[in-house]
């Protein structure tokens, strides 16, 4: 387990982030997220946040979609469920899921899984990395991945009520803050960022949401090589409605994968909304 950080100023109901090096074998995939889930039941957790395509990574879109299985028969769905209800866990994680509209796509999807181990809630990502930068990676993650068409309301957990959202959907503010006015008190961003547009605007970023919506931001991230084509960057965060960096991992893939402790704290979040009130002038502009 990496270093804790806390800067909050009451203690709350304590969840655990992962962070890994997802693969194409999913069952070596499955056996990093069972020892995170079995790190995060000794650390006390009462919830476990995992990253973007937890299942598998693949270096090109035709093995993405080719690796894809549902839900029903997919091992490290099966698998986590099966973990989930042991422990009586609940887990967010990042799959990929068969797109039911395009055979040659996949969604990518981010589900909640409950402690009963039932797939309870499931978003798909709205916006697509497709990026082409001159002398950098040329990343086109619409070649193979369907774009979702809808934000997925907050619902209530054991820490609070959760929002979600995945990766490049952290470059748009809207749908964090159509979170927040639906009564969001934590926004996941699950993860694989590359290692330079980590470094250049990651942590800024994911402060930048939580600052804006008052919120706890959660972002459990991939780290390391994935294959000869694909690197992510890590330093997976909890952030705090103030913008504080509350727990934070590394940004090197240490063969093991590694869990940090955060609390959430929401006496401390209300008493921030409270204080600094963000009243919107739907008026001038319209309310997202």
């Amino acid at each position: 387990m990496d270093r804790r950080r806390f800067s909050e100023l009451h203690r709350g109901d304590r969840c655990c982030f992962g962070q890994l090096c997802s693969t194409t074998s999913m069952a070596h995939n499955l056996s990093q997220c069972r020892l995170l889930v079995k790190k995060a039941v000794a650390a006390g957790a009462k919830a476990l946040f995992l990253p973007e395509a937890s299942d598998y990574i693949a270096p090109n879109a035709s093995e993405t979609v080719s690796l894809v299985q549902p839900t029903s028969s997919s091992p490290f769905v099966l698998g986590l469920q099966a973990a989930a209800r042991e422990h009586r866990l609940p887990i967010n994680v990042g799959i990929h899921e068969p797109s039911p509209k395009n055979e040659n796509k996949v969604i990518n999807s981010l589900v909640w899984i409950n402690e009963d181990g039932q797939i309870e809630h499931r978003y798909q990502k709205l916006h697509l990395f497709d990026v082409d930068i001159p002398g950098g990676p040329i990343l086109k993650e619409s070649n193979s991945v369907e774009k979702g068409t809808e934000i997925l309301p907050p619902f209530p957990t054991a820490v609070g009520h959760v929002g979600l959202l995945i990766c490049f959907d952290l470059r748009f503010p809207e749908p964090s803050i159509s979170l927040r006015r639906q009564g969001a008190h934590i926004i996941t961003y699950p993860s694989a960022f590359t290692v330079a547009t980590g470094r250049a605007h990651w942590s800024a970023l994911l402060r930048a949401r939580a600052i804006e919506t008052q919120s706890y931001v959660i972002a459990a991230a991939q780290v390391g090589s994935h294959n000869e084509k694909r690197t992510s960057y890590g330093h997976s965060m909890i952030v705090s409605p103030w913008g504080d960096i509350v727990a934070e991992l590394g940004g090197e893939n240490k063969g093991e994968p590694e869990i940090a402790v955060g609390e959430i704290d929401l006496e401390r979040m209300e008493k921030i909304r409270k204080e600094m009130p963000l009243l919107r002038r739907t008026d001038v502009y319209p309310e997202v």
